[in-house]
């Protein structure tokens, strides 16, 4: 199976294994502080709820993907270790956006947070391509719905 992808049963595995570890992770957060959207004075160009789950289910293992691919080339390479580095803290701030904004019920403190998140996504499209082209354009659906989270994020702290 694995093979059609140009990928040994083993690295597919691994790779398969790294999909699921970021897509478990990035759910953990909204298992612990939930998603509680009632406090929520909801913009008009709020999407349906039942958006989130499967936008962010595709965004994760987009990001999955590509940091596998990056992974990939080996981390004896200084590029490849700075592009895992930075893929770390955009990780980082994307887990603590939900506890800050739901858990804390935090708009201020959370535009704080995605927008040190957008940043950090734009660092890691930047680190990535310098490894793989292909690892770098694998996020740029993150980078897009993250910044349309911005402008929702904002929108809700304005009315708020």
């Amino acid at each position: 199976m694995f093979q059609r992808l140009g990928l040994r049963t083993r690295e597919g595995l691994i790779a398969l294994g790294v999909v699921l570890s970021v897509n478990a992770l990035g759910a953990l957060p909204a298992v612990f502080a939930g998603a509680d959207t009632n406090w929520i004075d909801r913009p008009w160009f709020y999407p349906p709820e039942i958006l989130f789950p499967i936008v962010w289910t595709l965004l994760f293992t987009l990001m999955g993907v590509a940091l596998f691919i990056v992974w990939r080339h080996g981390t004896d390479q200084r590029s490849v270790r700075v592009a895992l580095g930075t893929f770390a803290v955009q990780f980082a701030l994307n887990l603590a956006w939900t506890p800050v904004f739901f858990g804390l019920q935090r708009a201020d403190l959370g535009l704080i947070v995605i927008g040190m998140l957008w940043v950090a996504i734009g660092t890691t499209i930047v680190m990535f391509s310098r490894v793989s082209r292909i690892a770098a354009a694998l996020l740029v659906p993150y980078l897009a719905w993250v910044s349309f989270a911005v402008v929702l994020n904002y929108a809700i702290y304005a009315t708020g």
